[in-house]
Parts: structure tokens; sequence; C-alpha cells
């Protein structure tokens, strides 16, 4: 039974889940849903950095004593000011003018802004022009990275829009106009992480009807607790937290999600490679108030061209790779001195980076550190290199657990993923098998795993004791007589649900058949015969 402040959030998420998609479906019109996102979350992150800086900056001057003071309705030759002192303490500035609430309103007035020229400026160049400045505002500190093209995928010239300018324009009010009826305010009263939770939705959203262009962004919810709380059995908090393949980040974020607000003590590290998605990142982590100095998020290939060589290593790794994409692999002659991949004495295959990305989350992993990684079931047990790579972390004691999930978890595939748990101060040589694959329920098009299926899991994972037919401890030298095949079905044995025959009961009631049957017979044979004898009379 909820109480009646789970009522309210829930009833307050539902009606802003409502809201979203109603903003979503007005808006959507021609367009490709997974690209209209852009639109959506970029509107709606103008509206939090607006609404964050003006929070920040009334708190202040209400502990000056300044009551009531506003900074939305501040002057902009005044608000410049505070320019520098802003910047280096949020990261970036925006003036009065250019706050959400104030070009909005001035847009649903059907008012312009003037360029330097003295002519009329629309809403679509008004907007372009807000963007660039906050971008801009950063430039020379410390957050420039975290801001830099920030809203490099929010055209708002685009003819996705519309094909004029005044029905661009036209689309816009009704963005800004349905992102400001979000009613995220009275949600914060709840210590609901409104902006965060709006964002997950409308990810899951699009994802869910994009297929893989927008299932291989997005980690489901329940995958990344599971992940999460697997990383951090025992622990309250941890200092860093890595995803080598980051996405739009929502598997960095759910540490706080599982362990608490500040479970994070240093911060966020992150790679992606895709420069749409890179941006998502950085947006996800603002909406989720993660400030400028507290992640570190890069663009670039992680396996060739890795960012965090001076903040590794890592406390909690948590990821869920590209499933077996090409790589440079042994094209590259220094891959294979590279210190994260020479251990193994050899190179993932190059049609197959899967295992690349396992051995760069290991030598990232600190000694009291956890990895949690989602693999394509095939690096289990196919041979060659592979087979190469996991006899190398098998023989040096590093996997701690192999989950078999469920099939048809993921946005944009059906495959049945397994988890892969490294450590590198075991306490043992034996590793646990468990055996996930019947731990869901099906919502919609795909499974899902619900919190009692998480616990069951995660409960296995910290006892390290064999439950037939759901989990095994197997010893190093099992596994080794394996030729290091990893699959949980080769240790976990499957329960046999048929239906058990009794076979001598089954005889003795076909032996009963076959006697009635007889005497059935024999009956038959006594009516004919009786015909028979009155045809002759």
């Amino acid at each position: 039974m909820m109480n009646r402040n789970e009522r309210n959030e829930r009833n307050e998420r539902e009606e802003l889940h409502r809201a979203i998609w109603a903003i979503a479906d007005d808006l959507r019109g021609a367009v490709d849903g997974w690209d209209f996102k852009n639109y959506v979350l970029g509107m709606m992150f103008y509206r939090y950095i607006s609404e964050n800086l003006t929070t920040y900056i009334n708190a202040g001057e209400e502990a000056a004593g300044n009551n009531g003071f506003d900074y939305a309705k501040m002057s902009d030759e005044e608000a410049e000011e505070a320019r520098e002192g802003l910047v280096e303490e949020r990261g970036f500035f925006i003036l009065p003018s250019e706050l959400f609430c104030n070009v909005r309103a001035k847009a649903d007035h059907g008012e312009s802004w003037k360029f330097p020229n003295g002519a009329d400026m629309l809403l679509n160049e008004k907007l372009e022009t807000v963007f660039r400045h906050i971008e801009e505002s950063a430039k020379g500190s410390m957050s420039e990275r975290s801001f830099a093209g920030l809203f490099g995928d929010f055209d708002v010239n685009s003819n996705k829009l519309g094909s004029t300018v005044a029905k661009r324009n036209e689309r816009l009010v009704k963005l800004l106009d349905g992102i400001a009826s979000m009613n995220l305010g009275s949600v914060k009263d709840h210590e609901i992480d409104a902006f965060g939770d709006a964002y997950e939705y409308l990810m899951t959203m699009y994802a869910s009807n994009a297929g893989k262009s927008g299932g291989e962004f997005f980690t489901p919810a329940d995958v990344s607790v599971l992940l999460t709380r697997l990383g951090t059995v025992g622990k309250t908090s941890i200092n860093k937290v890595y995803d080598p393949a980051c996405g739009s980040g929502s598997l960095l974020l759910k540490v706080e999600k599982v362990l608490g607000r500040n479970a994070v003590q240093i911060g966020f590290f992150g790679q992606e490679i895709n420069i749409t998605t890179y941006n998502l990142c950085r947006i996800n982590m603002f909406l989720h108030d993660i400030d400028f100095n507290k992640f570190d998020v890069a663009c670039e290939d992680t396996l060739t061209n890795p960012q965090h060589w001076d903040d590794e290593p890592f406390e909690l790794i948590v990821s869920n790779p590209p499933y077996s994409i090409k790589w440079a692999g042994d094209e590259n002659p220094l891959l294979i001195n590279d210190p994260r991949f020479s251990p193994a004495g050899v190179l993932a295959p190059k049609s197959k980076a899967d295992l690349a990305f396992i051995m760069h989350a290991l030598s990232w992993l600190a000694p009291n550190g956890t990895a949690a990684i989602v693999c394509f079931p095939g690096i289990m047990y196919r041979g060659g290199a592979e087979q190469k790579i996991r006899k190398y972390l098998v023989d040096n004691n590093f996997i701690d657990c192999i989950i078999q999930l469920p099939s048809n978890l993921f946005f944009g595939t059906s495959i049945a993923t397994c988890v892969m748990v490294m450590k590198r101060s075991k306490v043992d040589n034996r590793i646990l098998f468990i055996d996930a694959s019947n731990q869901c329920v099906k919502v919609t098009n795909n499974n899902k795993l619900l919190p009692e299926h998480i616990d069951a899991i995660v409960d296995a994972f910290t006892k390290r004791e064999s439950v037939d037919y759901f989990c095994r401890l197997v010893d190093y030298d099992e596994v080794r007589e394996q030729n290091y095949n990893l699959s949980v079905s080769t240790y976990v044995e499957q329960e046999d649900t048929r239906e058990k025959i009794d076979i001598k009961k089954l005889n003795a009631e076909i032996r009963e058949l076959v006697a009635g049957e007889q005497v059935l017979r024999d009956e038959i044979d006594k009516i004919i015969a009786e015909i028979e004898g009155d045809q002759d009379k």
C-alpha cells in the first residue's frame, strides 16, 4: 500500500509524463520522433538552466537581505556586472532578457527583437542567438568543455521544424509554451528529480519507437539499476564512476538514484563517440542537477583515443558497449603495446570489439573497484582471440560473475545479453554463474526487470551460493576444463519443466485398455454371430 506522499508523487509523475507526451505528439508531425526529441530536450534544457541560474542568484540576494529580488526583472546592463563571478561559480551566464521565461513572454505576444543594426529579429533568430551566447559565456573558463556545442543539435532553422520561417516560429512558440506548461515546480517540492525524470521518460518513449537508431543510445532504467547495484554491494558511496561508452549517460547517473544524492564524491566520467549522443549526455548531467565541475564527458573513440588517463583508476565502472562493432584491432601496430590490451597478448578481432571494451575497463578499474558490463553472448564461447582473452581474464582471477539476462530487455534488439562482473581483488578463485533468463515480465513489446527480479539477482550475487537451476559457484579448474567457455548454460542446469511420466503406471493403464478392448471385441463378435445366425434361417 502506498502512503499519501507516494501516491501524490506517482500522480504527479504520471501528469508530467502525459504533458510530455502531449507536447511531443503535438509537435512531432512528420518529423521522425528520434530526431525531434532533440528539440523537446533542448528546450527543456534551456528552461532548466534559466531557472537554475535565476534560483541561484535570487537565493544569494535573499541571503544578503534583498528580499523580493527577482533576477528575471533585472536589466541586462546591471546583470553584466555579475557575469564573471557567475561563470566561475555556475559555469555559464544568461542575461535576464535571454532567460526562458522572458523570451517566451515576448514570443507569446508576437513581439520581435532587434539586431544591432536595428532590423527585426524573429524568434528562431533570437533563440539561435541566446544559445550561442550561453555557450560563449563559458569560453575560457573551467566549464568550457561542458558547454561547448551543447545546443548543436537544436537547429532552430531546420526544415524539420517547418518548410517556412513562419511555420518554424509557429512551432517554436508551441514548443516554448509546452515546455513552460510542464508542472516541474510541484514535483520538485516532493524531492522528485523532475527534469531528470522527464528526460528519462522522453528517452524511453523515443527509444521504444525508434528501433536501433534510438535504442543503441539508451540503457533501460531497470538494467541500469541492476548494474549499479551489482557494482556497489556493501557501499554507501564511491569516489568516481566511469562508463567507456556512456551514450546518453543513464548508467552513470543511476548511481545517485540507487545510493542517494552526493553518493559520488569526486565525479562522473564517460566517453562517447557519437556527437549527438555526447550532447545528450551532457544535457542529461545538467538536468539531473550535476554541476559542470562534477562531470567530465569526452567525445572521442574510447578504444583508440581514450581521454581519461589522468582520472583512472575508477572505483565503479558500468557500461553497455555497442555489440560486435568493428575497430582498428591488429591493423594498428601500436595497440598490441597499449597497456590496456597488451596483458592478454592478443587483441580482440577487428570485426568484434566487445572484448576490447572489457580489457579497457579492467585496465582502468581500481583495486577495490567493480566493473559491471553488458555483453553480447557470443564473446562467452567463441574461439580464436576471444578465447585467449577469456583465458587471460580467468587465469588471473578477474571475473567474479557472469549473469544471463532475459531476452528482449533492450530497445532495438531482442537478443538475450549477459553481464560480466569483474574485480581486481577477489577473495577466491571461483566464478558465480547466474541464470536470470526468466527473471522478467513482459511489458508491451519488451521484457522488463521488476524490483523483485533485481533483488533476486543481487541477492544471489551477494551470497555466492549455488542454487539449483538458478546459480552455481564454479571452481577455476572446471572453467579451465571447459576451455574457458563462460556461457551460463554450460554450468547452470536448466530445470526440466516437462510433465514426468510414471512408466509402470502407464504400462498398467495400457494393459487395462488392451484388456478392455478385448472384452469389447468379444462382445462385438457375439453380436455379429447372432446376426449371421438369424440371416441363415
